[in-house]
């Protein structure tokens, strides 16, 4: 549940985290040297530098009156804590944030620019604290999964590249000449789902069939027949109930012929199916719906629109429906930089107690994002669940979530957060209707278990090696529609494959210290992380060094890798009182990472740099 935690707040990490490394220096006179008045200052940035160091405010800044002449020489600064400069120079002796106001007076007005100047405590010498091994390992575990090749088929099949890879040249003479096959799966009285999660190199069919183990003869569960496998990862699903006993799943990916008169109608030759995990639920139990509250969006105030960081955003009810209006979409910032709120009046929400909503959403050019439950005022402090939201351009599609309450929340509200543009798209209309929300009552509960093929972390949740720091949490593990990818160890490097790319940052997300092993850093230093890595595509992501059981992140850059290798640097600008235990979290969700399609970012090296403080 933890690492589902760290997900939903991603959202507030970005903000704490521009805050935490941007002060001040969105000021439009230090971003594009835009007047305030007639005169304008330009170059002002945040800066960070040693105790006793000398720090020139005034490298790199210029100002100009209102017909472009040179006033640089007229720029004052000061300081707060207060420093003492001369000639625009200081030399600060305590560690700490300084907040700087530059201000120049040209024809009769008085222009300021502001920045932060992070003062950082005296060092000894740079060391590497940590330096990670990536040498191969290789996966030996099958989760019970086992290959079988007929003799009228051609065919292999291994774990590699994080996933259960067959590579087939014939397909033989039926669908059971080339097959995976988990035997001794246990029954209850129960229903059942298995998702396939597969990609093919041409496409083809599978046969997935859950065999009756105790029947004499051929008999099954139920199966799924001529699922097709496409060239992009989807999950090939099937669903049957049991009243006990014991299964064994097939998954048959021979010779398959659903159109007999049709001779191009069938499994292909020589070509790869990859397979990146396989889910299992059981379900036992029974509940029903039992609605709460059902909006009237004929009355004011049923949904609510806000927006900053540029945006421009206002609803209207119109016709039983809430009109939602983005004008204009921020340049920078989040999903959170534009915020619908579904309000909730009279419910309140009690931890541990299982509800659901749904409502119908149509946006004219396309939308992704979030869609919380969470306090009105206190926001992701104050979050009893989280979830996703997509839909294409003109589509109706509907929202709806059922889950366990994380937290009591007074002041529920259903808050979309929806900041990010769809490509190619500068203002949306998005249309809400058919709000339900209500509670969930009976016995119902779902098991899940992932068979991933992987001798690292949490794609799986059942990783082999306990002492590998490296785990990875894509959207789909948690039920999201978007986000698959898979990790592994080979030649040196670590790489992470991204089968389906999501919409929102934590959707594609590699970790390095959670389950079990966490990174742990000593007090009194400040700490370097340097990585090195390309891509088979270039990709960005968010970088962050976060303390574990809770939010508040040391690091939180961004990080653009191209197809040759380079190596980025990030540093912590304060120490810790005292040891820590953190995440370093490499967050690649985005529209653009959805539109790639497959891409392989490897990470040749990643190492930890240490500088103790010395007062």
């Amino acid at each position: 549940m933890k690492k589902r935690v760290i997900a939903i707040l991603l959202t507030a990490a970005l903000v704490l985290g521009l805050v935490a490394c941007g002060g001040k220096g969105n000021d439009p006179a230090v971003t594009g040297g835009a007047k305030t008045g007639k005169a304008a200052i330009s170059g002002v940035a945040d800066k960070s530098v040693p105790a006793g160091t000398v720090f020139d405010a005034l490298e790199g800044v210029t100002a100009k009156d209102g017909d472009g002449k040179d006033i640089t020489g007229k720029i004052t600064v000061e300081s707060t804590p207060k420093l003492t400069f001369l000639n625009g120079k200081a030399t600060p002796e305590a560690a700490g944030n300084y907040e700087l106001v530059y201000s120049v007076k040209g024809d009769g007005e008085n222009v300021e620019a502001y920045a932060t100047l992070t003062v950082t405590k005296k060092t000894g010498e740079a060391e590497v604290y940590r330096e990670f091994d990536f040498s191969t390992r290789e996966v030996t575990n099958n989760r019970g999964w086992e290959a079988r090749i007929g003799e009228s088929a051609k065919a292999t099949a291994e774990l590699k590249d994080g996933a259960y890879v067959i590579e087939i040249k014939n397909p033989g003479n039926g669908d059971g000449d080339v097959q995976l096959a988990k035997k001794n799966f246990e029954l209850k009285d129960a229903d059942y789902r298995i998702k396939v999660w597969a990609k093919a190199t041409k496409p083809t069919y599978a046969h997935i069939i859950a065999r009756d183990e105790n029947a004499e003869g051929w008999s099954t569960f139920g199966g799924g027949f001529n699922l097709v496998i496409g060239e992009k990862i989807a999950p090939l699903v099937i669903d049957f109930s049991a009243k006990g006993g014991s299964a064994e799943l097939l998954i048959n990916l021979g010779k398959i012929t659903p159109n007999p008169d049709n001779a191009g109608d069938t499994t292909p030759e020589d070509f790869t199916v990859t397979i990146d995990k396989i889910e299992l639920y059981e379900i036992v139990g029974e509940e029903d719906k039992v609605p709460v509250y059902t909006a009237d969006l004929t009355k004011e105030g049923s949904v609510a629109a806000s927006a900053g960081d540029g945006a421009e955003a206002s609803i209207k009810n119109e016709d039983g429906k809430a009109v939602l209006t983005v004008g204009k979409y921020p340049t920078e910032g989040g999903v959170w930089s534009v915020k619908a709120d579904i309000a909730l009046p009279g419910v309140t929400i009690v931890k541990g107690e299982k509800y659901y909503y749904s409502f119908k959403l149509n946006a004219k050019n396309g939308q992704s994002g979030e869609a919380l439950v969470e306090s009105a005022e206190k926001g992701w402090e104050n979050r009893a669940n989280f979830n996703g939201l997509g839909a294409a351009a003109g589509e109706d599609v509907i929202v709806e979530a059922a889950f366990t309450a994380e937290a009591d929340v007074n002041d529920p509200v259903i808050r979309l957060q929806i900041g990010n543009a769809p490509e190619g798209a500068a203002d949306n209309i998005i249309t809400i209707s058919d709000i339900v929300f209500g509670k969930l009552e009976g016995d119902k509960e779902t098991k899940k278990t992932t068979d991933a093929f992987t001798a690292l972390g949490r794609v799986s949740g059942n990783g082999e090696d306990a002492t590998i720091p490296w785990e990875t949490f894509n959207g789909t593990d948690e039920d999201n529609e978007k986000g698959v990818g898979t990790i592994w160890m080979k030649d040196g490097s670590l790489f992470y494959r991204i089968d389906d790319g999501g919409t929102v940052d934590w959707h594609n997300k590699l970790i390095c210290g959670f389950t079990g092993n966490p990174l742990n850093l000593e007090s009194d230093s400040y700490y370097t992380i340097e990585v090195t890595a390309k891509a088979d595509k270039n990709v960005s992501c968010g970088v962050f060094l976060n303390p574990m059981g809770g939010w508040d992140p040391r690091i939180a850059e961004g990080m653009d890798i191209t197809t040759e290798f380079k190596t980025f640097s990030f540093s912590t600008t304060e120490t810790f009182i005292t040891d820590m235990a953190f995440e370093l979290l490499f967050q690649f969700g985005s529209e653009a990472t959805a539109a790639l399609g497959d891409v392989t970012v490897e990470f040749k090296e990643v190492k930890i740099i240490r500088t103790k403080a010395l007062n």
